[in-house]
């Protein structure tokens, strides 16, 4: 890179909170929306009346957008979509992210280097007055509650179908479901299979949106039981029981010491012949460099806002972590199908 490009690099970097709102107040205020339905080229003043948004305030978008690529001057007060746009507008992906990092992440992140320096997630307070984010997730007020979840799930639904395949290969009859989360990964399950018994194991908070969700399906609720747990505290048990103990996107969420030591809270009471399966979008599993990029941003929340200690793993990371806890991993899925994840498939030595 010649050094004229690397110091242009380096001003849009200065100024990227600007392009990130700007790109924010396009989808908010519909002028994207306007713009890509009108198939062409479009006035500010034709814009400005299409969005009821001043001339004004759709012009100084549209100079920023042009100076980053989201839109194309094409005359003097014309603009035009470009790719990048279409993507801001059109691609479920980007739109999550985009609202997840502002609405959850982007006043909190302003702590990231506190987080860094003491080794505690210093924005959660601009989220709540928890020890963790997942003590107040089912509480969060809108639109930060619906933006998180839609993060969330936008990165395990799509993975249903193919892990519903690798777990009941085996025809499992009970199923720990450890941080069993809205309930959804469960409901998925005992409509899979109509013999199969789940239990959920979670936080309080995080169990009551669960047993709601669940309760409301007769055909399966029956099937269901739920246990609260503390992952983190030292006397809390998984029983005895399970065929199966099912971990999705749940790891991530705590650092590689205390994975190992839920590894080893469920190795205490784990019958011979189970199996653990892991779940994650790692790092090192992703077809495409969007996929990478989104995944080690997301470790920025995980120190700045969720716990302050964890992070989205590499496979060979988590591999390790399940050595150490005394297991060995006999097959890796990988879930491309239309999916960003790996299951780690887990044994006992």
């Amino acid at each position: 890179m010649k050094a004229i490009d690397a110091l242009h690099e380096a001003h849009k970097l200065a100024f990227s909170p600007f392009v990130f709102e700007t790109a924010y107040c396009l989808l908010e205020l519909n002028i994207l929306e306007a713009m890509v339905e009108n198939r062409g080229p479009m006035s500010i003043k034709a814009i400005a009346k299409k969005t009821e948004v001043s001339e004004y305030g759709v012009r100084v978008l549209l100079e920023m957008a042009a100076s980053a690529d989201i839109v194309e001057q094409t005359e003097e007060d014309v603009y035009k979509t470009t790719k990048i746009g279409y993507f801001i507008l059109r691609d479920e992906m980007t739109r999550v992210n985009l609202y997840f990092t502002h609405d959850v992440c982007y006043r909190g992140l302003f702590h990231l280097k506190e987080s860094i320096v003491n080794g505690k997630a210093e924005g959660l307070k601009t989220l709540g007055d928890w020890e963790t984010i997942y003590q107040g997730l089912s509480i969060l007020p809108e639109p930060m509650k619906k933006s998180w979840f839609d993060f969330d799930h936008f990165y395990s639904d799509n993975s249903f179908d193919d892990a519903l395949k690798v777990i009941f290969k085996y025809k499992p009859k009970q199923i720990f479901d450890i941080g069993g989360n809205t309930g959804k990964w469960c409901i998925a399950a005992t409509k899979h299979d109509e013999n199969v018994r789940m239990k959920l194991f979670d936080l309080p908070v995080q169990l009551n949106v669960a047993k709601e969700n669940i309760g409301k399906i007769d055909e399966i609720k029956d099937r269901v039981e739920f246990q609260e747990i503390d992952m983190l505290d030292s006397s809390s048990e998984i029983p005895a029981g399970a065929d199966v103990y099912w971990m999705s996107q749940f790891l991530d969420c705590f650092s590689e010491e205390e994975i190992e030591q839920i590894l080893l809270k469920i190795k205490k009471n784990m019958k011979p012949d189970a199996r653990i399966f892991i779940m994650e979008t790692f790092i090192d599993n992703q077809r495409f460099p969007a996929a990478t990029h989104s995944l080690v941003a997301t470790s920025l929340y995980f120190t700045a806002l969720a716990n302050g200690n964890s992070k989205m793993y590499s496979s060979s990371a988590m591999k390790y972590i399940v050595g150490k806890a005394g297991f060995e991993c006999i097959d890796e899925h990988h879930l491309h199908n239309n999916s960003f994840h790996t299951i780690l498939e887990i044994k006992l030595k």
